[in-house]
């Protein structure tokens, strides 16, 4: 087989090009041809693409569908990343499906005009309670995503911005904790337990510690559904602790697995390969 690795050309950073290397040595380690491109190339590409498979490691929807258009198999689908990237259509995906905690899609606005009434802040406190979590839709590694403790701050926080947002409730037993699952093919390959004593969020990048994690058969069924109603070939899955139970946080459809790998020594880049191999053949 050969195939394509699609990454953003805008991204330029370790911690990107170490994904890209350990996914192009998976490949070729079971003989198989993989090119990278990055999406700048591929948008000024006027000619049709040939390859047996695609590894879309990017966001960019637009050209995602584009070369789905073309006849091409992508792993993950552009209706997959485009689910999970944007974190409200991730919540009406999976509503009523999945436990989640209790969430409020803010209504939308324009980003030249922002939140200029804020009035619905207060109604959503009284629906989700305080502390509230406010999240915009668009955002990776834990960042854009903000504790109000008051409705002031709430209010502030949402003024201070023209992004679309999610509010959810702040699930007090998960703060600082939360559970990684990786999943690839239907089947949890690896979880971790992420912990930070200095920040509600639990993310490695934001300083967060990292822990091997026996996940239970209900947090592994949430996570593997989740990936299974998103059309996720491989994905993410955030899980938090709640006294009702484990409750869905996010999920990722390209979840960088370096952390998970120095937690528990398991290399997603090989399920994802041999994973794309049965589905090729």
């Amino acid at each position: 087989m050969d195939g394509l690795l699609v990454v953003n050309g805008f991204l330029k950073s370790r911690k990107f090009d170490e994904i890209y290397m350990w996914l192009g040595s998976a490949f070729e380690k079971r003989g198989h041809g993989i090119r990278v491109c990055n999406n700048i190339e591929l948008s000024l590409t006027s000619e049709d693409i040939s390859a047996d498979f695609v590894i879309f490691w990017d966001k960019d929807i637009v050209l995602a569908r584009r070369l789905e258009a073309m006849g091409l198999r992508l792993f993950n689908t552009s209706r997959a990343i485009e689910l999970c990237d944007n974190k409200a259509l991730t919540y009406t995906a999976l509503y009523g499906k999945l436990p989640m905690p209790r969430t409020i899609a803010a209504p939308m606005t324009y980003r030249n005009i922002g939140y200029s009434d804020t009035a619905f802040v207060y109604d959503a406190i009284e629906i989700l309670g305080i502390p509230l979590v406010i999240k915009e839709c668009f955002g990776s590694f834990g960042a854009q995503v903000y504790l109000a403790e008051t409705a002031e701050q709430a209010e502030k926080i949402i003024k201070n911005t023209s992004e679309p947002l999610i509010l959810q409730e702040f699930i007090s037993e998960s703060r600082g904790r939360d559970i990684r699952l990786n999943v690839v093919g239907g089947e949890v390959i690896a979880s971790m337990l992420r912990y930070n004593d200095n920040d509600f969020r639990a993310n490695i990048t934001n300083g967060g510690k990292m822990q091997n994690y026996t996940p239970t058969s209900e947090e592994k069924d949430i996570a593997v559904k989740a990936c299974k109603e998103l059309g996720l070939d491989f994905g993410g899955v955030d899980i938090l602790f709640s006294d009702r139970g484990p409750l869905l946080c996010e999920v990722n459809s390209n979840a960088h697995f370096k952390n998970i790998y120095d937690c528990t020594g398991i290399n997603a880049a090989e399920y994802i390969c041999e994973y794309v191999e049965k589905c090729v053949k």
